[in-house]
This record gives structure tokens, sequence and C-alpha cells, in this order.
């Protein structure tokens, strides 16, 4: 699985769109990140730490490298954040996450960086497969990093957060900021990326998922940032919560088509 070498690594701001964490440590020796949270770091240009691949001392995990493109610190996002192409091809890896994970039963007594539980009909989800979280190259979804959300989900519950940040369906000026000003395209975007998921339903209901796991999501940055959590308190400063909240304000319009 891959984790995050994220767009935070050289840059103090933080934006409203990113409910990431930077604490931890982490140096650059291939690279090696010290135990606890991770913490994001930029090494070599646009590679981008993957895969763990063992604690060789010390209580540090050596990673692997996944080469592509990223969104990034800088704004606005590349073109292809915002493609249809790109809808296409990150509806289609969570798709073929799911599968590839419904099976996967976790050791009794997980634990998970948010909370949860599994229990049967759930998946390990990835939770923040998000632009900020992808890599790019010739025009090829790589993959993505930064599991640290993993946790026990509903499909829908992972495919909603997925196309709120794909589609996207942020706040209007979280994504305007990024790149995005095509608001009335965006149920076309919406049905375009559920459809190469594979799910049919329609796009009312699922619209209404979306604003509960957004809503959930503003929750758990506050209920974490309370619990002490200085990454989630930094994010509560910059209005992280806030924006996630507008966005549920703003969706209660959005098209039912």
């Amino acid at each position: 699985m891959r984790t995050r070498m994220g767009p935070w690594a050289t840059n103090n701001d933080w934006p409203a769109a990113t409910p990431a964490a930077r604490s931890g440590s982490a140096t650059r020796c291939g690279v090696r990140r010290g135990r606890g949270r991770r913490r994001c770091t930029r090494c070599c240009g646009t590679w981008r730490r993957s895969a763990s691949t063992g604690r060789p001392g010390r209580g540090r995990e050596v990673l692997s490298f996944l080469p592509g493109e990223t969104v990034g610190a800088s704004r606005p996002w590349p073109a292809w954040a915002h493609s249809d192409d790109a809808l296409r091809q990150v509806a289609r890896w969570l798709r073929d996450l799911h599968a590839a994970v419904a099976g996967f039963v976790p050791p009794a007594g997980a634990r998970w960086r948010e909370g949860g539980v599994w229990r049967p009909g759930l998946i390990v989800g990835h939770n923040d497969a998000a632009p900020y979280n992808a890599a790019w190259a010739d025009g090829r979804l790589v993959g993505f990093f930064d599991w640290d959300l993993a946790a026990p989900v509903t499909r829908e519950w992972d495919l909603a957060f997925t196309a709120f940040a794909w589609v996207p369906l942020h706040a209007r000026h979280v994504v305007a900021t990024e790149g995005f000003t095509a608001f009335a395209d965006r149920p076309r975007r919406l049905r375009l990326f559920l459809d190469a998921y594979g799910h049919a339903g329609p796009v009312g209901p699922f619209v209404e998922v979306v604003r509960q796991r957004v809503a959930a999501s503003a929750e758990g940055i506050r209920r974490t940032a309370a619990a002490g959590d200085p990454a989630y308190r930094t994010m509560v400063d910059h209005g992280v919560d806030a924006a996630l909240e507008t966005a549920v304000r703003e969706l209660a319009d959005f098209p039912a088509g």
C-alpha cells in the first residue's frame, strides 16, 4: 500500500481542502521515517515515498518511492487533476481497490488513527484518495499514497469522499483556488465518476451520503484536535473543518439530476 509524500513538505500553508496531518518525523536516507505519526517530506523532485519495506533498527521504517507528478503546494492545480480522464481512472482504481480488499479481515483489536471498528460487510478504505495524495505520470494514475487514514468503512463511504475530492464537490471558494470553476458541469462529472466506478444509483441520495461523509470528517477533525493531536489542532486553526461545513451547506442545493 502507498503512503504519503505530500505537498506540504516545504510549505507552511495548509490548503483548506486537505484534511492531512504533518506530525511525526522523517529523514531522507532512502527515506527513513521515525516511529509515530507520519510527516510529509519532499524528496528527489517529484518522487514520493510509498510502500513500507521493513524496520531496520532504531524504530525507523524504510519506505520505497512512488514516482510521478503530484499537485504540489502551488495553486492552481495541474490540469490533469480536473480532467474527465482523471475521474474515470480514479473511479476505476477505487473500484479495483475495494474488490481487492473485500475479503480482508483485519486482526482482532486492530486500531485505526481516527477510530472505527471492523465488522462483516465493511472494507478497509483509503478514506483520503484525493488529488493531493495521487501520483500521475504520462497521463496515467500511478497510485495513491498517504494511507494513514485507512480504516473500516462501507464502500459508499469511501466512494463519497473520493467523489467529493475529484468531481470536485468541496466549497466553491476552495476548489476555485485549486483551479476549478466549472460549477455547472459538476452534475455531469459526478455521474461520469459514478458510472466509471459502477455505481448505478441516482445522484440525489448519493449526494446526501457525501454530505454526511464530509460532515463526519469535519466533526472528526474537531474531535481529534480536542483530544490534543497537534496536527488536527493546526487544521482547526486554519479553518479546514469550517471549509468542510461550508461544502455541506452548499451541497444542499446540488441538482439531483
